[in-house]
């Protein structure tokens, strides 16, 4: 492969064989390659919702700190090249081709050998373990791309830390049909020894699968807890919308923190991520409180309540699931009580759409339905028809670009609010098309 664009047809070849489970091509891929990844000081994030956004954060505090991190996140939203991050740059095309063609020639020396051909997404993380390698990171942030157990991430010995976001329903089934199965599936990154930061989960069903892994590993445990997290509110400071709060950074002292990520659950997130920077501490690596502050501050993870437009107020979310939905509805219920709410959706038809439909539908006025340009895609009448049974009004847009332009038209002058939310896979083309309506 000599371009970029030969890498990424490859790997769309490849992806219509689908998705495989476990973890044994895997490691016959990272043996082809050396298990570089062994080499690696690996920060591993599994759970349902807040995975992006608790990386994100993570790599923006080391990146202040002075600390060579990698950052790999899946699926991409704008931009392929974003998944590969080394100190917030993304990968060169240089370094796609480069790299690809190396895993590539493994994969062939494999296929040769009778063994199966690497997954897609098998794939793409063999290529971000050679990347980092190479680029001689300090620390690999790494995230799951489904579950954990079996996850293609989940090859390397000895993580430094393994983080933990909210989990709930979803992937059920790959995962399991309960919320025990998941969370065990989940807590299958949990290796021996190493130090494991869990979002405080509201069920004690989710709690005992953690501790009880984490007992079995022999593994440290540290609950980061969103309730200590104290005088919570929003405001616009130089022209961007920020949210403070404050924490303690140890027993006896409490530190400000702003947010340029909005959205009530990235203060969960945030706290999740102060706790696995605490754990890093603990690894040895220096990193000052002034560090975690900026870095927080300079986060950001676009499609979650990102700001595309403020006249009117246009915010996207990547809210895809029923627990993502119960958040994005609290944040719309704190701040944005006395505005006229307009939703574009555009959801997977695998996704529990019907019951983000009855969280989200009562606070809106009006609702457009689209369908995104994937294969699992839910044809955007047939979303509307379903979002019917809990609004009145509700129209189908053959495109997104027209979905954003009528409700750019309904909004008057009054204070509104158009939030598009659902999958991932729409928002690159919702973004562009709120370009070309400023």
């Amino acid at each position: 492969m000599k371009t970029e664009s030969e890498v990424w047809a490859y790997l769309e070849q490849i992806a219509e064989s689908g998705i495989v489970m476990g973890l044994e091509s895997m490691r016959n891929l990272m043996a082809e390659l050396g298990n570089i990844q062994d080499n690696l000081k690996i920060v591993h994030v599994a759970g349902t919702n807040g995975k992006g956004s608790v990386c994100a954060m993570v790599s923006s505090v080391l990146l202040q700190a002075g600390i060579r991190a990698g950052k790999y996140t899946s699926p991409a939203v704008f931009d392929r090249r974003e998944q590969y991050q080394v100190n917030g740059q993304n990968i060169t095309p240089h370094e796609v081709v480069e790299v690809f063609s190396e895993v590539k020639k493994a994969c062939e020396s494999m296929l040769a050998r009778g063994e199966r051909q690497p997954t897609v997404f098998e794939i793409e993380t063999a290529a971000a373990f050679l990347w980092f390698y190479r680029q001689d990171c300090q620390v690999v942030i790494l995230e799951t791309g489904m579950g954990g157990e079996t996850d293609a991430t989940n090859i390397m010995k000895s993580p430094l830390v393994c983080v933990l976001t909210s989990i709930s329903m979803d992937h059920m089934r790959f995962l399991g049909q309960s919320l025990t199965q998941i969370a065990r599936a989940k807590a299958g990154i949990i290796k021996k020894g190493c130090q494991v930061v869990a979002v405080k989960p509201k069920e004690q069903a989710v709690c005992d699968v953690i501790e009880e892994t984490c007992r079995q590993k022999q593994a440290l445990l540290t609950y980061s807890n969103v309730n200590k997290a104290r005088t919570i509110r929003q405001c616009i400071q130089e022209g961007e919308m920020r949210q403070y709060f404050s924490y303690p950074m140890s027993e006896s002292k409490e530190k400000e923190i702003a947010l340029s990520m909005m959205g009530d659950y990235q203060i969960e997130n945030a706290v999740c991520a102060i706790e696995t920077v605490k754990a890093l501490r603990g690894c040895g690596f220096v990193i000052h409180e002034e560090d975690i502050v900026r870095g927080l501050l300079q986060a950001r993870w676009e499609g979650r309540f990102s700001v595309l437009c403020r006249q009117p107020l246009f915010v996207m979310d990547g809210a895809h699931n029923a627990d993502a939905a119960k958040k994005l509805a609290e944040t719309l219920k704190r701040g944005f009580t006395n505005c006229k709410i307009i939703y574009i959706i555009g959801v997977l038809a695998d996704k529990a759409h019907e019951e983000m439909m009855e969280i989200m539908l009562p606070l809106a006025q009006k609702v457009y339905t689209v369908t995104p340009e994937h294969s699992r895609a839910m044809d955007g009448q047939a979303l509307a028809a379903e979002a019917a049974r809990y609004h009145a009004c509700v129209s189908c847009c053959p495109t997104v670009a027209e979905a954003v332009e009528k409700a750019f038209s309904d909004v008057g002058k009054e204070d509104s609010l158009i939030l598009a939310f659902g999958s991932l896979y729409y928002l690159s083309d919702l973004r562009e098309a709120v370009g070309e309506m400023k």
